[in-house]
Order: structure tokens, then sequence, then C-alpha cells
């Protein structure tokens, strides 16, 4: 069956396949320390600089490279925190919902504040931070240390260039780091309707990654420490919470060629061209949407049996309940989306309608 049920369904693009087995047999140094990784930060160093960073020092952009999504925001967070500290998000941000308590694993309390479409309101940041620094019994509470974002959100929704500004002074003002989670990064840079660059991010941002596991890499985030700011002994940090690969050449390969002639915003703006044709494909259709996305994931309301009955057809994902009758539920786009996986849908949806 035709799938829209998430970003990581596929392996990997064929460039990034061709790379791995065109360097399968070389000899490399482990743990990130070969040819390859190197090469690949340089790129990535030099598309942050190509997207406008002028107000950026390249020599301050460190890159890493680690396994995983989940890995690398526990990892990161952990690492930037004093243990008297914790990180605030929004409720529903991906390390507040949908990752098994990792950062609390770690020892850090999430402090979560209600959220809007899935962003994190400046206004609310602000109050928070006020009423903490106001209350004298602050030094028997935890310390905000630290705000996390995501770009895109877990709904699909994408700050605004002055969203970010607004956040990025209020974490200088209070002496916080602002931690960029992009897991689907390349999609919402490469959306229609941002104002938002690579460089932007790196300016504003302390630290930031560049997913690679939803846009076209088998697996691997790129974490880029934007003011020379990368925690002493990272690595070691990395090892110790499991998120260090022995053949760490792996990762250096795949960023290389995504970073090579533009290829991850390619694969992103690829990925939003699907997404504008599903969109039109539902609303022409008359169905409902809960929430405007101007990414790769759509939410569109459906009725429970028309849900079962689509289900048999098209693979998709339950995201929530809408009522008795109806259900929100995910379509997402990625880099493997096709014409003709859209066509399938258009084909099923018309199939059930009658």
């Amino acid at each position: 069956m035709v799938s829209f049920e998430s970003d990581y369904i596929c392996g990997a693009h064929p460039a990034v396949l061709k790379r791995l087995a065109e360097t399968n047999y070389d000899n490399q140094h482990g743990y990130g320390t070969d040819v390859y990784c190197e090469r690949a930060k340089e790129k990535i160093r030099k598309a942050i600089r190509e997207s406008g960073g002028d107000g950026i020092d390249p020599e301050k952009l460190q890159v890493e490279f680690l396994v995983g999504g989940t890995q690398t925001n526990a990892t990161v967070i952990s690492s930037m925190l004093t243990d008297y500290e914790g990180v605030v998000a929004a409720d529903t941000g991906h390390i507040n919902s949908h990752e098994s308590g990792a950062v609390e694993f770690t020892g850090h309390k999430i402090l979560a504040l209600p959220g809007e479409n899935g962003k994190l309101r400046g206004d609310d940041l602000e109050a928070l931070m006020e009423e903490f620094y106001g209350d004298e019994n602050r030094e028997h509470m935890v310390f905000p240390g630290m705000v996390y974002i995501s770009h895109p959100t877990e709904y699909g929704t994408l700050y605004t260039l002055d969203e970010l500004t607004q956040i990025s002074g209020i974490c200088r003002r209070y002496g916080m780091r602002l931690f960029v989670d992009g897991a689907r990064l390349g999609y919402g840079l490469m959306s229609y309707n941002t104002d938002v660059t690579l460089e932007d991010i790196a300016r504003l941002a302390d630290v930031f990654y560049i997913g690679g596991t939803k846009v076209g890499a088998m697996f691997g985030e790129a974490v880029v420490f934007t003011k020379g700011n990368r925690p002493a002994h990272f690595m070691t940090s990395v090892k110790k919470r499991g998120a260090l690969l022995a053949k760490g050449w792996l990762l250096g390969v795949q960023f290389d060629a995504l970073f090579t002639d533009g290829l991850y915003f390619k694969l992103g703006r690829h990925a939003i061209d699907m997404a504008e044709r599903l969109k039109k494909i539902f609303a022409q259709r008359g169905f409902r949407f809960w929430i405007d996305s101007d990414t790769n994931q759509q939410f569109v309301i459906l009725e429970n049996g028309f849900m079962k009955k689509l289900g048999e057809k098209i693979v998709s994902g339950f995201w929530s309940k809408y009522d008795e009758d109806y259900t929100v539920v995910r379509f997402v786009t990625g880099w493997s989306t096709t014409e003709a996986d859209l066509d399938a849908l258009e084909a099923a949806l018309d199939d059930c309608l009658g």
C-alpha cells in the first residue's frame, strides 16, 4: 500500500546510498574523526554562510554528528545544563510529549508552557522568567537554563523570524541557551511560507541540529554549536549517553552527500511540493483540516468510518480524537513521496467517497 505515515518510511536517497557504496571499503578512523565527517562539516558551514551568514563567524560553527533525534535532544540538553537547571518547552514539544521521558531520565526537568499551534509564545516565556526571578524562593526551584523549540513544530507549523528573534532576545536577557530541534529542518526551510533562513537559525540559536533521518539520510543528525560553545569533552558526553557511532564515517558520508549540490534543500522543497498537492486533493473534496500547516505534515479531520475504509488502501497516522465521530489523521510527505503516491491517494479518496 501507499504510505503517508511518516517521513522516515524509506531507507535513504539514492545519492546517499551511492556514496555509502562507493566508500564501503575505505579504511577510516572511528568515532567521527574521519575525512568524510570533516568534509561534511565544512559543507554545512558553507551552506550556513551562503544562506546569508554575514553575521556569522564561521570559525565558531562547531558541527558534530549523532545517530538520532531523541539521543541528540537528550545529549545536547543534558550536556549544556548544570545540575540545577531545566529546559523550557511548549507542552506539545517533542521532548515533552513523544520522547518517553528521555530528557528527564538525564536528571533535568522539562518546564512546560502551553503552546499555540505547537509553538512556544515569546510573551509566555517572558512571563515565566519574570515570575521566576520575582520569586524569593527560587533557590528551591528548578532554574530555567535553556529554551527548546522545534522548527517545524510537532504540528508542522513554523516560527516567523520575528518570533524567533523575540525568543532569542529573552534567552539573552536571562542567560539561557536557545536550542532548536531541526529534525525536519529541511522541510521548514523550504516551505513556501517562511521568512526564516539557515543563517537566521545559526545567528539566533546557541545550538541547533540539521535532521538527516527524516530528510534523505539512512540515519543521523548534524548538531551545530553556533558560538564556539560546544561543551567540553562533548564526545565523552555523547558516548556516555549511547549516541556515539563507532563507524562515525557513515554519518559523515551521508551528510557529505546531502550537502553536495544543494541536495538537502532540493529534497526539502520536493516534500513541500508534494504536501501542497496533497492539501489540494483533500480541500477539493471538501475535507477539513485540523490546523493550517505550511510544511510536510498535514492534519485532516476524517469521519471514523471513512478513516477505516481509506485505511484499507492508504497508510496514514492517527493523531488524536476530534470528537466521538471524527479523528484527526496525519498525512506526511517526504523526500521519497512521488506523484504516483498522490495519484493513488486521489483515486482511493474518490473510490471511498463513491
